[in-house]
């Protein structure tokens, strides 16, 4: 399946929710501190998770400018003293966000898996990176989260589902066939349904518009998650608790994500 957006989101919105949140990341890491605890990822401090985001908009941007046909290792964080790391960090964005500016719109680079361009998935891929980890600075700070547009939100979700959870290394299994349906109730034709089994999760659009047929949109589902789309995203990203949205159906596949569903 190629993964494209959901709604057709162009380069342009995602490069400028890179560019937004790459700030607002950075804003939180200074408030926080370093040693600030990253409360959806309990065995990082804010240095960590600095350093993480940092290496990741590096390893993109070596990508991008070089137009890598195969991927290679991100390179390790400098040994920089705390007081250096969120100045760093606003380099490799501010880097990062020129190269998907001035890349060219045939850009022949390696992704992670099909996508309407090179350029298109990773626009797409930092901006919702850089977008969870906005959302993990903040928590750790303990400030309000910044909203996102439902539009971007669901995208997210849609790259989790048709994306990541695509992937042979899923951890999104059943022992014998179960549906979950995923909706957000605040974005158009935000709807999937993800079917479950030994083999990867296979995900299709089911929302208006999706890549399902009429008949299997309007199957019933083992268990469906439900909510406006920001809420949706981070829950099913783990930034939220599954609390925060509506979950009817068979509570093992709730169980199921919350064990599995990370990536």
């Amino acid at each position: 399946m190629a993964a494209g957006t959901l709604d057709g989101m162009e380069i342009t919105e995602f490069i400028e929710t890179l560019r937004l949140d790459g700030g607002l990341l950075a804003d939180a890491a200074e408030e926080a501190g370093p040693d600030a605890p990253v409360p959806a990822c309990p065995e990082w401090r804010m240095r960590d998770l600095i350093r993480h985001v940092g290496r990741v908009h590096r390893w993109a941007t070596e990508i991008v400018t070089q137009e890598a046909q195969q991927p290679s290792r991100s390179a390790e964080a400098p040994d920089l003293a705390d007081e250096e790391l969120a100045g760093w960090l606003r380099e490799g964005h501010h880097h990062l966000v020129l190269a998907l500016h001035s890349a060219p719109q045939d850009l022949r680079a390696w992704s992670f898996w099909p996508s309407p361009s090179p350029l298109a998935f990773w626009a797409r891929r930092q901006a919702h990176e850089t977008s969870i980890h906005r959302a993990d600075a903040q928590q750790a700070a303990g400030t309000p989260l910044t909203p996102l547009p439902s539009a971007f939100a669901a995208d997210g979700v849609d790259e989790l589902l048709t994306g990541f959870h695509h992937l042979d290394r899923s951890g999104l299994r059943t022992d014998v066939p179960r549906t979950l349906r995923v909706r957000a109730t605040d974005a158009p034709g935000a709807e999937w349904t993800v079917h479950l089994s030994p083999a990867p999760p296979h995900a299709v659009r089911t929302g208006t518009g999706g890549n399902a047929s009429a008949a299997e949109a309007g199957k019933p589902a083992d268990c469906t998650f439900e909510g406006p789309a920001e809420e949706l995203y981070l829950a099913l990203w783990n930034r939220l608790p599954l609390d925060a949205i509506t979950v009817t159906g068979d509570g093992t596949l709730a169980q199921l994500w919350r064990e599995r569903g990370g990536v």
